[in-house]
């Protein structure tokens, strides 16, 4: 469906914090109406439970590949200029974002569809495994 524009895809996994204003800024250019960053953070309770932190591993060569299959999956599937992905690795604390998905189109609809399939694939397919710490001092392992 894409409307014959290459469409620029970034992926990066990160140790360091993720720069939502520089994603926005980068995926953007003069032929784009609509850019859209989602933001991932890190919250306090789950459940019933206090979460102290979060940890990120990921197998990276292939959580690499599946992220840009994955960005050009949506490529495919919507008119979109730009992708962008990053997430985390390693220790997460609370307030801190995990993962930040940007897209860029030409009109609005597509990046308000785009980025929650974008999200909801990314849970579902790539290898990325997230370790919660809580305040009890007991962690799990979790993985979608």
């Amino acid at each position: 469906m894409n409307d014959g524009v290459r469409c620029r895809i970034e992926v990066a996994l990160v140790e360091s914090a993720i720069d939502c204003q520089a994603m926005l800024d980068r995926i953007g250019d003069d032929e784009c109406g609509a850019r859209m960053v989602f933001v991932g953070c890190t919250r306090r309770t789950t459940g019933q439970r206090v979460t102290e932190r979060l940890a990120y591993e990921a197998y990276r060569a292939m959580a690499e590949t599946e992220l840009r299959g994955l960005a050009a999956e949506a490529a495919e599937r919507w008119p979109l200029r730009a992708v962008a992905i990053e997430h985390r690795l390693g220790v997460v604390e609370v307030g801190q974002a995990s993962v930040a998905v940007g897209v860029a189109s030409s009109h609005r609809g597509p990046v308000m569809e785009a980025i929650p399939w974008l999200m909801d694939r990314l849970k579902e397919r790539i290898p990325i495994w997230k370790q919660e710490t809580y305040a009890d001092g007991t962690t799990e392992w979790i993985h979608p």
